[in-house]
C-alpha cells in the first residue's frame, strides 16, 4: 500500500505531462511509497501515448491513469482521489515540474503537523522560448500582476488563505468533502475555504518548491484570466468574507473605466478623468517594465510587461463582472 499518493487532472498536455513524470521519478521520496493517479479529461492529442511511454521506459514508478469525461479540473481531481489508495494525498498540475525533494518536505511537513493542507511556492517559467511568453512569466510572478498571493513569492513559511496544489491526509476529504465540480476553476480555494470554516489551517512553506509553465501567448493568458475572475465571484456568492483586495482592484479599476467612458457622454469632464486614469495607469505599467528590463537586463520586458500585465487585470476584472451579470440575469429571469 503507497505511503503517498500524487494526482493530476490534464487534458491535452502531450508538451509538458512529459516532464512531470521525469520529476516525479526523480523525487528523494521513495518510489515504493509512492503512486501517480492522472485524471485524463479524455485528452485528443498524444497525452495518453506520452503517458504509455514513459510507463514503458520506466515500470518502477506506478503511474496509473483514471477517465475524467466531464473535462473539468474539480472532477478529475476528484476521480483521481477516489482511485487512489495513499495516506496523504499530493496534488500537482500538469503544467508543474515539482523539485526533487517536493514529495519528501510535503510529508515532512504533515509528519510535523504543520498544516491540514499543505503547499508550496510556484517557481514561474515560460510556456515557450518566445519574448511574449518570457514576458507573461514575469507578470505571473510579479506583485503589481498578482498582488500579495504569496505562493508566487514568499521566502519564509506562514499560515495563508489558500495554497497552489496543495497535499492533505485522505482524513481531511472525510472531513469536509471532496472537490466542488460546480465550479470551473477556484475549486481549490473554495475547498480551502471549507477547510478554515471546519477549523483547519492552511500551511505555506517554501521548502516546497515547484516550477510552473505560464502560458504561452497573450490569448491563453486572456482566456486563462477571463475563465479566473467569472469563477472567482461564483465562489464569493457561497464565502463572501474570502475576497481579498488583491482580488478586488481588478473589477473596481474595470468598472471605474467603462463608468467614466459612459458618464463622458454627458459630461465633458469625465472623459479628462478617464484619459488621466488610463494615462497614470500605463505609466506605472511603462516604468515597471522599463525597471524590470533594467534588472533582469531583458529589454523585450518595457514592451511585454505593459502588454501582460494589463491583459491579466483587465480580463479578470472584466470576467468578474461579467459573472456578476449573468447571475443578476438568470435571478431575475
Amino acid at each position: 500500500m503507497p505511503k503517498v499518493s500524487v494526482i493530476v487532472p490534464c487534458y491535452n498536455e502531450q508538451s509538458t505531462i512529459r516532464l512531470l513524470l521525469e520529476a516525479l521519478r526523480e523525487q528523494t521520496f521513495p518510489r515504493a511509497d509512492m503512486e501517480v493517479i492522472l485524471a485524463d479529461g479524455m485528452s485528443t492529442d498524444g497525452t495518453r501515448d506520452e503517458i504509455v511511454a514513459f510507463r514503458r521506459e520506466f515500470p518502477d514508478l506506478d503511474v496509473r491513469v483514471v477517465d475524467n469525461p466531464r473535462r473539468i479540473i474539480p472532477s478529475g481531481v476528484n476521480r483521481a482521489i477516489e482511485a487512489s489508495r495513499g495516506g496523504i494525498i499530493i496534488r500537482l498540475d500538469a503544467h508543474s515540474k515539482p523539485y526533487p525533494d517536493y514529495v519528501a518536505n510535503s510529508v515532512k511537513a504533515h509528519e510535523e503537523g504543520r498544516g491540514d493542507n499543505v503547499g508550496g511556492v510556484w517557481e514561474i517559467r515560460p510556456g515557450a522560448e518566445t519574448w511574449i511568453a518570457k514576458s507573461i512569466a514575469v507578470a505571473a510572478a510579479h506583485p503589481l500582476g498578482v498582488g500579495d498571493a504569496l505562493y508566487r513569492h514568499a521566502k519564509y513559511a506562514a499560515e495563508v488563505d489558500t495554497v497552489p496544489f496543495g497535499s492533505f491526509r485522505r482524513s481531511l476529504i472525510e472531513k469536509v468533502g471532496l472537490f466542488d465540480e460546480t465550479l470551473l476553476t477556484n475549486e481549490d480555494y473554495e475547498f480551502n475555504a471549507r477547510v478554515r470554516k471546519a477549523g483547519g489551517r492552511i500551511w505555506l512553506d517554501p521548502s516546497i518548491r515547484s516550477v510552473y509553465f505560464a502560458r504561452p501567448t497573450l490569448l491563453e493568458l486572456v482566456r486563462q484570466y477571463w475563465r479566473y475572475g467569472f469563477w472567482k465571484w461564483k465562489m464569493l456568492r457561497r464565502y463572501p468574507g474570502t475576497l481579498r483586495w488583491r482580488q478586488a482592484l481588478p473589477p473596481l479599476f474595470v468598472s471605474s473605466l467603462i463608468g467614466l467612458a459612459l458618464v463622458s457622454m454627458v459630461f465633458p469632464f469625465a472623459r479628462t478623468l478617464l484619459i488621466g486614469e488610463l494615462s497614470l495607469y500605463f505609466s506605472i505599467m511603462i516604468l515597471t517594465g522599463i525597471y524590470m528590463a533594467f534588472c533582469q537586463r531583458k529589454p523585450y520586458l518595457i514592451f511585454g510587461l505593459p502588454l501582460a500585465i494589463p491583459a491579466m487585470h483587465v480580463t479578470w476584472g472584466s470576467g468578474f463582472l461579467w459573472s456578476i451579470l449573468e447571475s443578476s440575469f438568470r435571478k431575475n429571469g
